[in-house]
């Protein structure tokens, strides 16, 4: 499997292309607040959308109500590019009179999002996810950062693992994260058969950090049947430019996947 980096106009200057051979997801920040606008968002996603990189947005959540929670969400879905496959609520401090309020704000933020279609997660500080109530916020995914080889110590989908991160076409730090559910890559990327459909329908080359069992598990196959499939004795032993090809129960399984789901 390859990375998966979130990115704000900190990262500066990227080189989407050299970072589409590590890069399998990119998150996208979108806004600070109603009134920051991330000055590098728009050329971040012109970037991704070049280089085949599907990419989710967050936005880092400054409301003090409920009702500015639900103006926030109003102005981050408007601002959103409408190929993104995910919405994030970024929320990492107490920005309502009581800490009691976080919860419910939050709630709105999400709902007014899912309204318009969209599938949302949160992103809370893994110091501030039980202080903040976000236990209580019924989100689709759940991201927490913590720093280091210890896991977070609460149930989530995706792992920020390190802000000291590097990939391929970035001068600097950046911050990584790991797949920690049940849910598999490609219910973030939701573009199963989208992304292979574009030069081969039935092939993926493989990109640096992948491993065959991570290919097998975002096209709904098995490692063993790619391995019959494909002739490779050590499932270990895959080669970056390697094609992988895939029988078409696969295909036909993915193709399902997506012809059912909500596209986001």
């Amino acid at each position: 499997m390859g990375k998966i980096a979130d990115f704000s106009h900190h990262q500066g200057n990227v080189n989407w292309e050299k970072a589409a051979a590590e890069l399998d997801l990119a998150i996208i920040r979108v806004q600070y607040g109603s009134n920051v606008i991330d000055r590098k968002y728009k050329e971040y996603v012109a970037g991704c959308k070049a280089n085949d990189i599907p990419f989710g947005h967050y936005a880092y959540c400054l409301f003090v109500s409920v009702a500015d929670a639900i103006k926030e969400a109003e102005d981050f879905h408007k601002r959103a590019d409408q190929s993104a496959s995910f919405l994030v609520a970024d929320v990492e401090e107490q920005t309502t009179a009581k800490a009691a309020d976080m919860a419910p704000a939050t709630q709105a933020f999400i709902d007014t999002l899912r309204a318009k279609g969209w599938k949302v997660g949160l992103y809370s500080g893994h110091h501030t996810y039980t202080q903040l109530g976000m236990s209580k916020v019924d989100a689709d995914f759940i991201w927490i950062p913590r720093y280091g080889t210890r896991k977070p110590d609460f149930s989530c989908d995706l792992w920020q693992y390190t802000e000291t991160g590097r990939l391929a076409g970035i001068f600097g730090n950046v911050d990584l994260n790991r797949l920690t559910g049940s849910k598999p890559l490609s219910y973030f990327t939701g573009q199963v058969v989208k992304q292979s459909a574009k030069a081969n329908p039935s092939t993926h080359t493989v990109k640096a950090g992948e491993t065959l069992s991570g290919i097998a598990s975002k096209y709904g196959t098995t490692t063993s049947s790619l391995q019959k499939l494909n002739g490779i004795k050590n499932a270990n032993l895959i080669k970056i430019g390697q094609k992988i090809k895939f029988g078409w129960r696969c295909l036909l399984k993915a193709f399902r996947n997506v012809s059912y789901s909500k596209g986001r």
